[in-house]
Formats: structure tokens, sequence, C-alpha cells
């Protein structure tokens, strides 16, 4: 892997409503895979939400409040200027307030022994 990723990621609150009866859920996913190839392979099917990637991971808050949980079960709640690095970890974000968090994140490809190359 090498390469960078910028980009802004919405976290929604847990109580969100989850899409209507009219969204194509298929044809998003599929969006999703064209516009970010690879991605959904790092997520675990049976566990929502939790995944690991094999890059070097900025992240920033820039507005509402997150909760980043680690592996291990250690929770973490992220303000907006709070700042996380993460060196391939495995993690799930949730949003337990009301409204949507927004971070910018920078992500810098690398290789870790966890990952075939």
């Amino acid at each position: 892997m090498g390469g960078f990723r910028f980009g802004l990621f919405t976290v929604a609150p847990n109580d969100a409503p989850g899409p209507g009866a009219d969204v194509d859920v298929e044809a998003g996913l599929a969006e999703m895979e064209a516009k970010l190839p690879g991605l959904m392979s790092y997520l675990e099917p049976e566990n929502p939400g939790m995944h690991t990637t094999d890059t070097i991971d900025f992240e920033v808050v820039l507005s509402g409040e997150v909760v980043l949980e680690l592996d291990d079960g250690v929770e973490k709640v992220l303000r907006v200027g709070d700042t996380v690095v993460q060196n391939g970890t495995r993690h799930r974000w949730s949003n337990r307030g009301s409204v949507p968090a927004v971070l910018a994140v920078i992500l810098l490809g690398a290789h870790h022994e966890k990952f075939p190359k």
C-alpha cells in the first residue's frame, strides 16, 4: 500500500433513522465500492463498525462528539479540536450525541505485519 487520502467523515448519531424505504442500499454499496475501492473489505460483518486498516490515520474532530472504541474495549470520547493518530489500530466509531459529528481524516499508506503485501 502507498499513497494517501484526505477527506471528511461524518458519524451520524446512534439513534438516527436508517435509510428510508426508497433508498437502494445495493446501489449505495456499489457506489461506495466504486468511490472507495476495497473499503468494505476492512469491516467485520459479525462485529458492526469494527475494522482495521493498513494505514496510519490522522483524525481531528471538527464538530460534534464521537466515541472511539479500541479492540480492547477502551473507549475515548473525542470533542471538537481533539486529534487522534492510529497506526493499524482495530477500532470503531460511534456517536452517542444528538447531532452528526464531522471529522477531517488523513490516511497514509503503510505496511503492517498483520496485512499481507
